[in-house]
């Protein structure tokens, strides 16, 4: 209703006073308008103040009353008062919430310690914190949002995958889940040698050594990839006949190409003054393509290999020199060195190079506190130069060169191999609490059975190299003598065979790397002749036995042991962390494709079931 209009007939009515005109017209009445007012004025005058005081209350008080009973006769909808009601509960009840917060509270903890928590009293729960549930159930979890969805808490016993067979494991084929195996940007790898092209470790030494069972791994892995990843984008600089670079080359030096009657095919021989200023070089904006082959001869100690690689965010330049010299890694402010032995002097040899990992190895080194992390995406080659005296031919660069990276790791096998025991050996100490120390020059069952799986992939790929085949075979050796005597063998209560990955005394008897071992037994069997597989053979077929009648001591109803020294030394048990764990899973699943035994798939079974929070049952 208008505010100006009166709701019924007991409301007061105020008078109507007379409109005054406005313009000619109040001019013409304006001598009749003053005779009108003089008695109304003479008539306000003479009434009682006290009187007009009374009825502007009484009106108010009716007014007030006739609004009120005309409003009370109005209701809601039943179906909006109830929807108001939850309404206003809902924000009573969290405003409740929030105003009667959670009550501290003291959990004791096996009544040793105590962990500060939450209680709420009406629902009868109490809150521990999950910073205290992680360490004390070796447990993880993270607080996760995906989109507009509510924020999800992810509770999980383990982080670690299981990688479930895509079929029965081929000795010629994929190694395990080794494709997703990246060796060289781990931490302790200090660099990939430019002198053999294999890792450098300082898993236990920092001075950084030759650790064969990393090197295996370096080549089995790059052997899987280029089984399940692309062909690589080859991008071909100059090979000296059908593809020729205008290289940039200065007044004091020179380049021509000429044949080569050994390669039947023409090279580029160069000679430059000294200095960086007289090197003859290509200029080059290539992304991506980061891999870097060429084959060289280098003639003088001042001659060299350089690429300029830019970081493409910072425009920071990194010079890489790759110079004949007994060196591993040094470097200069912006300049990395990398040695390609003394001996590479006048000697043809095909180099492969990962830019950015040599990059990113000699950043680490330059600042080891806080290291720059460079994403191989931000790195762009500048320039590939020569300086000195030498020849090149066949540069490219690649995506990728998988086979080139097995090829070298499997070369170092053929040429690191201890001609005398068969062994490929490790030259750092090693100790494992409660074991006797492990001296420079023991061997790992372990490292000898990735280096088998390497050696037979590489003899049958290479359509029978008997290098690869003799340096296989020889590993065998060490598998027959006792660790003691230098060897890897080793019995477990007097009867069952075992390999050590660890040759202690006495024995720790690791799980993981005995089943590696086996594993490259089981390859060299499926690709050797007759005679040197059946003898690999026969050793798998004895260490599978000692498998099946050991395996169960290794479950503890929740994970695995990791060794079984509480059996040895007498002491609690080694737990296997999740990672290795699922090592463990890992390692029987692809077993059971190989061997039908019941006990391993559903061993397998079982500690997959582990990672998910299951557990033995109780009596």
């Amino acid at each position: 209703m208008s505010k100006y209009q009166t709701t019924n007939s007991d409301a007061f009515a105020l008078p109507a006073y007379p409109l005054i005109p406005s313009g000619d017209i109040r001019d013409q009445r304006k001598s009749q308008s003053n005779k009108q007012r003089e008695p109304f004025v003479f008539f306000i005058m003479r009434l009682n103040l006290k009187a007009v005081m009374l009825v502007l209350t009484v009106a108010v008080v009716v007014i007030t009353l006739g609004v009120y009973m005309r409003c009370a006769a109005f209701s809601f909808s039943p179906d909006f008062v109830r929807q108001f009601n939850r309404h206003h509960e809902s924000q009573t009840s969290s405003a409740a919430q929030t105003s009667d917060a959670l009550q501290d509270i003291e959990c004791s903890i096996n009544q040793e310690y105590s962990v500060h928590c939450k209680r709420d009293e009406n629902a009868n729960e109490v809150y521990v914190p999950f910073s205290f549930l992680r360490n004390y159930f070796d447990v993880s979890g993270a607080v996760t949002t995906s989109g507009t969805e509510v924020a999800k808490f992810n509770w999980m016993h383990s982080t670690a995958k299981v990688n479930l067979p895509k079929g029965k494991y081929d000795a010629r084929g994929v190694f395990m889940y080794f494709e997703n195996y990246n060796v060289e940007v781990r931490d302790r790898v200090k660099c990939i040698s430019a002198a053999e092209g294999v890792p450098v470790s300082t898993q236990w030494e920092k001075r950084g050594y030759f650790y064969p069972t990393q090197i295996a791994q370096f080549a089995l892995s790059h052997y899987s990839k280029n089984l399940t990843e692309q062909a690589p984008r080859v991008h071909v600089l100059e090979d000296g006949d059908g593809y020729q670079m205008d290289w940039t080359t200065p007044k004091t030096s020179n380049m021509t190409r000429i044949w080569h009657h050994k390669f039947n095919t023409s090279v580029v021989q160069f000679e430059t003054a000294i200095g960086y200023e007289s090197a003859i070089s290509i200029g080059l904006n290539q992304t991506l393509d980061l891999l870097l082959s060429v084959d060289m001869l280098l003639v003088t100690n001042s001659s060299s290999l350089m690429v300029t690689v830019q970081n493409r965010d910072t425009k920071h330049s990194y010079n890489l020199h790759y110079i004949p010299a007994d060196l591993l890694l040094s470097v200069q402010d912006s300049n990395i060195y990398y040695g390609l032995g003394a001996s590479a002097l006048n000697k043809w040899r095909h180099i492969t190079r990962d830019l950015h990992i040599d990059v990113q190895k000699g950043i680490v080194l330059g600042d080891k506190r806080s290291p720059l992390k460079v994403r191989r995406s931000d790195l762009e080659v500048l320039s590939v130069a020569f300086l000195g005296i030498g020849f090149y031919d066949n540069i490219t660069l690649s995506t990728s060169e998988h086979m080139a990276h097995f090829y070298d790791a499997a070369e170092w096998f053929v040429h690191n191999q201890d001609p005398k025991s068969g062994g490929w050996t490790n030259p750092v100490r090693r100790s494992l609490n409660g074991f006797a120390e492990l001296s420079p020059g023991w061997i790992s069952a372990m490292g000898q059975g990735h280096a088998i799986s390497v050696l037979a992939r590489a003899y049958w790929h290479s359509g029978g190299d008997e290098r690869y085949l003799k340096a296989a075979a020889a590993g065998l050796q060490p598998y027959r003598v006792f660790s003691q005597d230098g060897g890897v063998l080793s019995q477990f209560m007097d009867k069952f065979y075992w390999y050590e990955e660890y040759p202690t005394t006495p024995p720790s008897l690791v799980l993981n790397g005995f089943i590696y071992s086996l594993l490259g037994l089981y390859d060299l069997n499926s690709t050797a002749p007759a005679k040197i597989a059946r003898e690999a053979g026969q050793l798998f077929a004895q260490g599978m036995y000692s498998l099946k009648k050991m395996l169960l001591l290794y479950d503890t109803g929740s994970g695995t042991s990791y060794d079984l020294r509480h059996l040895s030394l007498g002491v609690a048990p080694n737990l296997a962390r999740w990672d290795y764990h699922a090592t463990h899973v890992n390692q029987l699943l692809l077993l059971a494709t190989i061997d039908s035994d019941p006990l391993i798939a559903q061993t397998a079974e079982r500690w997959k079931g582990y990672m998910f929070g299951k557990r033995a049952k109780h009596n």
